[in-house]
């Protein structure tokens, strides 16, 4: 027999009376519609900002290099208007529920990223010291990295336009495997240093792009965790610290 509790604003339910689910989405409805829409298409320019800069990088190619920079500021813009656009809504409309964790998810997830794009900046930096005529040989667990990294973030934004859980929690196990190639590359670097002092300069430009793209692995484990939060309203972040922490114990 069908449910037939009132669902109150301030009730346990989150489900929205059959009537109303069935009526045409509202204004406000349509703009966080539109919201969500901007951040995938936000998410989508960063993700081919750190592809383009990854592929300046391994090609040492200058004048890419210099167009990702400029896209970063496009970038800036778009995440103080997407802010800006949560917070009117957060203040106007007071929203509860599925809609209140959709905003919060976009308010969080906007800033991170913002983020993504920066690291995918510093990458292209990087490439700029690079010289063209004499590339340096990438360690093989950079190499790995940066092949691994936008792979996961394409996993991650079918996971979102989804709310994929299984697919978000196997990004976190993704992260954790960056995590431990982070550890290797430092390793090779301190290597390669120690065989070839000449080679410092290079080395240290390397140890960068490895913490740069490490740190992007990490923001794909958070908004991975946001997507957990947004289709069940359950906050895993500290779980996963602790399962880190017994980790490392029996490590």
């Amino acid at each position: 027999m069908p449910d037939q509790t009132p669902h109150h604003r301030h009730g346990k339910s989150e489900e929205r009376p059959r009537a109303e689910r069935l009526a045409p989405p509202t204004p406000f409805h349509r703009e966080l519609s539109q919201l969500r829409r901007r951040l995938i298409r936000a998410a989508n320019v960063a993700i081919d900002m750190l592809e383009a800069s990854l592929y300046c990088l391994w090609q040492a190619d200058h004048e890419m290099a210099r167009e990702i920079r400029l896209s970063d500021d496009r970038v800036d813009d778009e995440e103080v208007r997407i802010e800006q656009a949560c917070l009117r809504l957060l203040t106007l409309q007071q929203p509860y529920g599925q809609d209140f964790r959709l905003l919060a998810f976009c308010l969080k997830v906007n800033a991170d990223i913002e983020r993504v794009a920066d690291h995918a900046t510093s990458v292209a930096k990087v490439a700029l010291k690079v010289d063209p005529a004499n590339p340096p040989k990438w360690p093989a667990s950079l190499v790995e990295i940066g092949d691994r990294i936008p792979v996961m973030c394409h996993n991650l934004l079918r996971a979102v336009l989804d709310e994929d859980v299984e697919m978000a929690r196997s990004l976190l196990a993704g992260d954790e495997v960056i995590d431990r190639l982070d550890k290797q590359l430092f390793k090779e670097i301190a290597e390669w240093m120690k065989r070839e002092p000449e080679s410092a300069e290079i080395g240290l430009l390397t140890y960068r792009l490895g913490r740069e793209l490490e740190r992007v692995g990490d923001l794909v484990g958070n908004i991975a965790e946001d997507v957990v939060y947004l289709a069940t309203g359950r906050i895993i972040r500290h779980e996963r610290d602790e399962n880190e922490d017994r980790a490392a114990h029996y490590a």
